[in-house]
């Protein structure tokens, strides 16, 4: 990392990584899209919606990682999402139609949808996506895109995010490398699971009230599903660009600047 500056062109993509890092929350584009708040329902969600999409999320995390990447190979490719998006809209109209007892079976899929998106933005931005890490990062998306209103805004949440997830994501990552990733009930892969999904659950929550709402039904199911992809997708993109810098500059560096171009 001999580089000591960011060039113009590298300093532009941060500033587009910043940019889809920094965008509204689901919970927004969804209200956008309903022209009504969703915070309100989900503050008064009862417990029994919540320990569904407790369940569903964690299981989705647990089956996904391995199932989406497995079949990928280093050689980089342009991403292309657009069947991945046709996917998860249909899987959303299945949620849409048949509400929230349908999650269960409709987020695991989605999740393993979305996340094989993820892996080809993160190849597409020079990753290796058959390493461990690699892997852990795409799955780390979904952490970084749920947003609670914890937060600190005088801080950068997406540092502040895989700061958290730091420590958990290299011990998951050497335990895959050293054993494989088989048994996925591994207490290290567990321990990133849990903390990603502990974020990822606020999201899954804003789609699936949506979802249950009477004036939705199956078309603004695949609707809000399609949201729901266009914000993972969006904060995957964010998140590679800023990876593949930080493999050329010092990170720190990296760091400051995207911090700066918030000030700006």
């Amino acid at each position: 990392m001999a580089n000591t500056a960011m060039s113009s062109e590298d300093l532009a993509d941060l500033r587009y990584a910043k940019s889809l890092l920094e965008n509204p929350s689901l919970a927004a584009r969804i209200a956008n899209v309903l022209g009504t708040p969703i915070e309100i329902a989900i503050e008064r969600m009862p417990e029994g919606a919540r320990e569904i999409i407790g369940i569903a999320t964690t299981k989705s995390l647990e089956t996904a990682l391995d199932f989406a990447i497995s079949t990928m190979d280093d050689r980089r490719h342009d991403s292309t999402n657009l069947a991945h998006k046709i996917l998860v809209a249909a899987t959303g109209a299945a949620g849409g139609a048949f509400g929230l007892p349908a999650l269960t079976i409709e987020l695991p899929i989605s999740t393993i949808i979305m996340l094989r998106s993820i892996a080809v933005i993160a190849r597409s931005e020079g990753e290796r996506i058959k390493m461990p890490e690699a892997k852990l990062a795409c799955l780390e998306v979904f952490a970084l895109g749920g947003r609670t209103r914890g937060d600190d805004a005088t801080e950068s949440s997406y540092f502040a995010v895989r700061a958290f997830l730091a420590k958990a994501l290299a011990e998951a990552a050497e335990y895959i490398a050293e054993r494989g990733a088989a048994k996925g009930t591994a207490l290290p892969l567990m321990r990133f699971i849990t903390q990603v999904a502990a974020r990822f659950g606020v999201p899954v929550s804003e789609k699936a009230l949506a979802q249950s709402l009477p004036i939705v039904g199956a078309a603004g199911g695949a609707l809000i599903n399609t949201l729901f992809i266009d914000h993972f997708q969006d904060v995957g993109r964010g998140h590679f660009i800023v990876r593949r810098l930080e493999r050329a500059y010092d990170p720190d560096l990296v760091r400051r600047e995207y911090l700066n171009l918030q000030s700006k």
